[in-house]
């Protein structure tokens, strides 16, 4: 019960970030509503991407390390988040985010030590361009626009590897396996070019993105019912948007600003990002608060209004109609938020470990 009162405590500054994020996305784009603490409206970028992502990814892996130390990673996280969207300066919250980036990478060195393999290392890749990124943002007073693909990268590298240890099951062949590592070094050498970089990670992301919809298990199971067929239609769907994003990179290149930004960030962020959520989210949540997973139907309205409306946003950024994407954005954080009320109500509706 202890442990669960730890994922509690972690959760709920991280859920708090995530509706300040989305407030504050909401506002950027052009809504008029009330605005609380200005200082966190500017930071959307980083209450999203390395404060939330980042928290809870290290909270999932915190709860499977077992590490009493490691706990700190989600809850200095989740205080960065806090004192952003309290009105703190950023400046307050760089340590807390240095911080808990740094755990995150320890927290992969016990975990590569205890089992070196190909996933468990770029998994460890990924958590350290969550820390430079945080570094060049922090410490270096980078813009978010030049520091963001290291953290979109962290995310997508991420996924990319915990697909890659499931394709264990199906023993790839060679030439699958060295398609992958092509595809991953594509990105990382983007991060690394200065000049092309932008273009690099996005063939790195669309070649991701057809190895993925190639060889994933997801292909498989989509054929199954219930929660691993919702799991596999995210999955894949993720994967297409994913492309997409990818490809609006490769014909823009870098952007500072504009709406061929907001384009190849959100295709990646929501639909591939949070379609990866939605799948995983019936899973890993219930078994980190002990109790069974439970799912419903219901749970393909999020899913599939979440789709609807990045594509309204999208096309309001390429044909550049900002009412239609201004509404797209709010139909895309009103289903993020469904998808929240709905898995409580399943939570609810759970077994608890102790009943069973």
């Amino acid at each position: 019960m202890k442990k669960y009162r730890w994922v509690v405590l972690a959760l709920v500054p991280a859920l708090l970030t995530l509706l300040a994020a989305l407030w504050a996305g909401l506002l950027r784009m052009g809504w008029r509503w009330p605005v609380v603490q200005r200082g966190w409206v500017a930071e959307h970028g980083v209450l999203m991407i390395p404060v939330f992502f980042g928290g809870l990814i290290s909270l999932e892996r915190a709860v499977a390390l077992r590490r009493r130390w490691a706990w700190l990673a989600p809850l200095l996280h989740g205080a960065a988040g806090l004192v952003l969207v309290l009105g703190g300066r950023a400046l307050w919250a760089i340590p807390l985010l240095l911080g808990g980036a740094m755990i995150f990478v320890a927290m992969f060195v016990v975990i590569v030590r205890q089992h070196w393999a190909a996933y468990t290392v770029l998994m460890a890749l990924a958590v350290s361009f969550l820390a430079i990124g945080d570094g060049l943002w922090g410490l270096l007073g980078w813009p978010v626009y030049r520091v963001v693909f290291w953290w979109v990268a962290f995310l997508v590298l991420t996924i990319a590897a915990e697909r890659l240890e499931l394709g264990r099951l199906q023993r790839l062949s060679r030439g699958a396996q060295a398609a992958f590592w092509g595809a991953t070094a594509l990105v990382v050498v983007g991060l690394a070019a200065p000049a092309a970089g932008v273009r690099l990670i996005g063939a790195g992301f669309v070649a991701l993105a057809l190895w993925l919809l190639r060889y994933d298990v997801s292909r498989k199971t989509v054929r199954l019912k219930g929660l691993p067929r919702f799991a596999a239609l995210c999955l894949l769907s993720g994967y297409i948007w994913l492309a997409v994003g990818g490809l609006w990179m490769l014909a823009q290149g870098a952007q500072a600003a504009g709406l061929a930004y907001d384009g190849m960030l959100h295709a990646v962020l929501v639909g591939f990002v949070f379609s990866m959520i939605f799948g995983h989210a019936p899973i890993i949540f219930p078994s980190m608060l002990g109790r069974l997973a439970v799912f419903h139907r219901r749970l393909y309205v999020p899913l599939w209004g979440l789709h609807a409306s990045l594509a309204l946003r999208l096309l309001g950024d390429a044909f550049r109609l900002p009412a239609l994407r201004r509404w797209g954005g709010l139909l895309g954080a009103l289903f993020i938020v469904l998808f929240l009320v709905l898995m409580a109500v399943t939570f609810r509706e759970g077994i608890s470990w102790g009943e069973t």
